[in-house]
C-alpha cells in the first residue's frame, strides 16, 4: 500500500500520464468505493456486530447463572459486566455509518475542501497554506482508509481484505497523483513534495496496523464489548460513502463542465457514456467477487 501510493505520486515528477487514463482509473476507483461499501464492508460490519453481540449475550448469561467465587468474595466482579451498558447491534449500524460520514465532512471543511479536488491554485499569499491543508486533508482520508483495512484484516476473511485493499489502492493512486500535481502547481520544491507524499503514503498502512493491533489485542476485553470490529468497519464504510458520493462521483459526472465552453454537446454525452461503464463495473465487481466466494 505504501509503495503503491508512493510510486503513483512520483509519476508526475518523472513522466506525463494521460489525463484521460487517470480519469478512467478515478472513475473505476469511485465505483469500487461505492460497491465495496455497500456490498462488502456494510454487510461484514453488520455481521460482526451481531456475532459479537450474540457472543457477549451468551458470555453474560453464563456469568449470571454461575458467578465465580472471586466475584462473590470481592463483591465487585459479579457486577463488572453490568457497568458497561449493553447496546443493541442494530442501533449501532446507523450511528457508525453517520459518524464516518460526518467525520469526513468535518475533515473536508477543515482542510478547505482541497482533499479531493486539488486543481484550484490559490493566490501567492495562500499557496503554502493551500499545500499544507491539501496534504493534511489527504492524510486524514488515508488514515480513515487504514481503519477500513485494519478492520477487514481482523475479520479473518481473505476475500474481504482483498476487495477492500483493491478499492483503497485504486482510490489512493489517483489521489497521490493529484496531490503531487497540485504541489507542483504550487511551486513547491521536489524534495519537499517527496516528504509530503511519503507522509500521505504512510498514513493508511500505519493506521491499518494500529487498528488491527488494537482490535486483536482487545478482542476479548473491553473494546470488544462495544462491538469494536463491526463499528470500525461501518465507520470506514461511512467514510467510503462520503468520498465516493460527495467528491468523486460528482466530479466524474460533471467532469465535462470544465470544458463545455469549447466542447460540443455530443462530446459531452460521449464523455458521460464512457464514464458509465467503468463506474458500473467498479460497483458490481465487489458484489460478483463476494457472490462467487460464497458459492464456493
Amino acid at each position: 500500500m505504501l509503495t503503491g501510493c508512493y510510486i503513483a505520486g512520483m509519476l508526475p515528477l518523472s513522466i506525463t500520464l494521460s489525463e484521460s487514463k487517470l480519469h478512467m482509473v478515478t472513475v473505476l476507483g469511485s465505483g469500487l468505493l461505492v460497491g465495496t461499501a455497500l456490498a462488502v464492508i456494510i454487510p461484514e460490519g453488520v455481521n460482526a456486530l451481531y456475532e459479537e453481540g450474540s457472543y457477549h449475550h451468551e458470555h453474560h448469561h453464563e456469568h449470571a447463572v454461575t458467578p465465580t467465587s472471586e466475584a462473590l468474595t470481592t463483591g465487585t466482579g459479579g457486577f463488572l459486566p453490568n457497568m458497561i451498558p449493553e447496546v443493541e447491534p442494530h442501533a449501532l449500524i446507523g450511528i457508525s455509518l453517520c459518524l464516518g460520514f460526518v467525520f469526513m465532512l468535518l475533515v473536508d471543511h477543515c482542510s478547505g475542501g482541497h482533499s479531493h479536488a486539488p486543481a484550484d491554485v490559490e493566490s501567492n499569499g495562500r499557496q503554502n497554506r493551500g499545500s499544507f491543508t491539501a496534504t493534511i486533508g489527504l492524510v486524514v482520508h488515508a488514515a480513515a482508509d487504514g481503519i477500513a483495512m485494519g478492520a477487514a484484516a481482523v475479520s479473518s476473511k481473505p476475500e474481504v481484505e482483498i476487495i477492500v485493499f483493491l478499492a483503497i489502492m485504486l482510490h489512493k493512486a489517483p489521489a497521490a497523483f493529484g496531490l503531487t500535481t497540485f504541489l507542483l502547481q504550487q511551486g513547491m520544491q521536489r524534495n519537499r513534495i517527496r516528504k509530503h507524499l511519503f507522509i500521505f503514503s504512510m498514513a493508511a498502512p500505519v493506521l491499518a496496523i494500529l487498528t488491527y493491533t488494537s482490535l486483536s489485542l482487545s478482542g476479548q476485553e473491553l473494546f470488544s464489548s462495544v462491538n469494536g470490529t463491526g463499528m470500525a468497519m461501518l465507520f470506514s464504510a461511512g467514510t467510503f460513502l462520503y468520498v465516493a458520493t460527495v467528491h468523486v462521483l460528482p466530479e466524474t459526472t460533471n467532469i465535462a463542465h470544465s470544458s463545455t465552453a469549447t466542447a460540443d454537446a455530443e462530446g459531452h454525452e460521449h464523455q458521460k457514456k464512457s464514464d458509465l461503464l467503468p463506474l458500473v463495473l467498479g460497483i458490481i465487481f465487489p458484489l460478483i467477487l463476494t457472490a462467487t466466494h460464497h458459492h464456493h
